[in-house]
């Protein structure tokens, strides 16, 4: 076809290629099972013969069709190249394609660079939130780890003073109960007596201390004279 006379046929990106090719190979098996409805080789015990000859006529035509109108076509300005999205058109060819080494490129496709660039928007989007993570989340634990344990400490001193104080109770009843029991003692009077005598010594002990250890500093201090 003349460049001059008539333009090239230009599509978007290639699955609009092969939705073209996929469309026109379903239209025909269509249009095949219609003529020549399938036959089931395991019944029959034979095949269709017929139909399998049309169908390669079919499958041939549309190949050939599709790669003579490939040097018609351009993917975002860029050539079709009828492998890319046909088959070989015969065994000999389909092994001689296994066997090169052939280096393709694809046509560039504008969808494709934005999915990239959404892509890298998003890891970047999210190596700034692990970022915020890591600076935030070990403050926020250690804070609430020190608050529980504040919590835990408040808790355990509580219940400490309270079984305390329940102990206490229990045994000043325990014990008042105990004394009202016993009845007076033998040799009441003996014993207060003895006790108003020991709280006195006491006393006057407390009272007498204070000079007692002034006296026994000034010796200490005129031992350590003499000895000098």
């Amino acid at each position: 076809m003349d460049q001059a006379t008539h333009r090239h046929i230009e599509l978007q990106a290639p699955e609009d290629l092969t939705y073209l090719i996929d469309n026109v190979r379903s239209a025909a098996a269509d249009s095949i099972n219609a003529a020549f409805p399938p036959v089931d080789a395991a019944t029959d015990g034979q095949e269709d013969e017929l139909r399998n000859r049309i169908e390669q006529l079919v499958n041939d035509y549309i190949l050939q069709t599709f790669t003579l109108a490939a040097p018609n076509l351009t993917i975002n300005g860029l050539p079709v190249k009828p492998t890319q999205f046909l088959p070989p058109t015969s065994p000999g060819a389909a092994a001689a394609a296994r066997h090169q080494v052939q280096h393709e490129y694809e046509p560039f496709d504008a969808r494709k660079r934005d999915r990239i660039e959404d892509l890298i928007s998003e890891e970047e989007d999210l190596l700034r939130a692990i970022a915020q993570l890591k600076r935030r989340v070990p403050a926020t634990t250690a804070t609430r780890w020190a608050e529980a344990s504040r919590a835990g400490l408040a808790e355990d001193e509580a219940a400490l003073q309270a079984a305390c104080a329940r102990v206490g109770e229990e045994g000043a009843a325990a014990g008042k109960k105990a004394l009202e029991g016993m009845g007076p003692l033998e040799r009441q009077e003996g014993v207060e007596g003895r006790f108003k005598e020991a709280v006195e010594a006491l006393g006057r002990l407390k009272r007498e201390m204070p000079a007692a250890v002034a006296k026994m500093e000034r010796a200490r201090v005129a031992a350590g004279y003499v000895a000098g």
